[in-house]
């Protein structure tokens, strides 16, 4: 027996609900379709479908079956699909997520010369601040911040994404420029949310990690927005430097220079990684996509 296709076979019936429908989905007949599943089911010595004249349902132990066979035959079809195209031209449907501000900023943007040079890849672009699983095929390439990598995912560092404090000269102007981290608590902040919640703002004294952070105002997962209210005179931001760097460069907000140094997190060297799964880069989609966006990032820090 066809293990592998009895196992298609099987699943294609329990989602189409049909003998009939399943067979045609394969250009089979039914009755050799329906025999291969009986010989599955034999070799199990467990019946995975109640068979009628009109209807087709699947047992409970069906059920089972048919979902853990789903993650085998997802994982042989990707496979399939990496040796078809190891020497093909970069074709098909690239899933990209990436974090919200830098998508809008930094990823969209650069997309139309991507187009350009692989007109055959179609893009679907997810922005989301919400982690992405690689390994259940979410997306193909994801952009995160901060990302510790496993022994499956492969982790391209991107840049920097260090976190500063800034602000409006018209809210200093009203407010006091603080230089003091404990003179935080007296002013008003404009928050940045990850998935884990707001960011908070922390300092090290004599030893010991403190949140210093001001007075809650707003909190978002946009740091455009964040930036647009810090123009307004609205608060004290921290947001990733690369996210207010038109605004710092403008003079529209000025970086301020808090002692203790001021950060997001204990860990000191945060960053933005490019991530996916090692073998998905064997396919043409996903190694043009990858090597075009390292290379773009590279030159642009250097």
């Amino acid at each position: 027996m066809d293990q592998l296709k009895a196992l298609r076979y099987f699943s294609k019936v329990v989602e189409t609900g049909s003998f009939t429908r399943a067979a045609q989905a394969f250009s089979v007949p039914p009755s050799s379709l329906s025999r291969r599943i009986a010989d599955l089911e034999k070799s199990l010595g467990a019946n995975l479908l109640k068979r009628s004249t009109r209807v087709v349902q699947v047992t409970e132990i069906g059920q089972q079956y048919f979902k853990q066979i789903q993650k085998i035959l997802a994982q042989l079809e990707q496979s399939d699909e990496t040796v078809r195209s190891y020497q093909a031209k970069p074709r098909g449907f690239l899933r990209i997520s990436a974090m919200v501000s830098f998508g809008e900023r930094l990823l969209l943007p650069l997309l139309d010369t991507f187009k350009t040079l692989y007109p055959e890849i179609i893009l679907d672009i997810s922005l989301s601040d919400e982690l992405s699983t690689l390994s259940r095929d979410d997306v193909d390439i994801a952009i995160r911040g901060g990302y510790a990598p496993n022994e499956r995912v492969q982790a391209v560092r991107l840049m920097d994404n260090e976190f500063i404090p800034v602000a409006a000269a018209s809210y200093l102007a009203a407010k006091g420029t603080p230089v003091q981290a404990t003179e935080l608590k007296q002013h008003q902040g404009l928050f940045f949310r990850t998935p884990a919640g707001p960011s908070p703002w922390l300092c090290e004294l004599d030893g010991q990690w403190l949140d210093v952070s001001a007075q809650p105002l707003a909190i978002s997962n946009n740091g455009k927005w964040l930036g647009q209210q810090a123009v307004a005179g609205r608060g004290i931001t921290m947001v990733p430097r690369w996210s207010v760097q038109d605004y710092l460069d403008s003079g529209e907000l000025q970086e301020l220079f808090i002692e203790p140094t001021l950060r997001v997190s204990q860990n000191p060297d945060l960053a933005i990684y490019l991530l996916y799964q090692k073998q998905q880069y064997l396919m043409p989609k996903v190694k043009v996509a990858v090597d075009f966006l390292v290379a773009h990032f590279s030159t642009s820090q250097n």
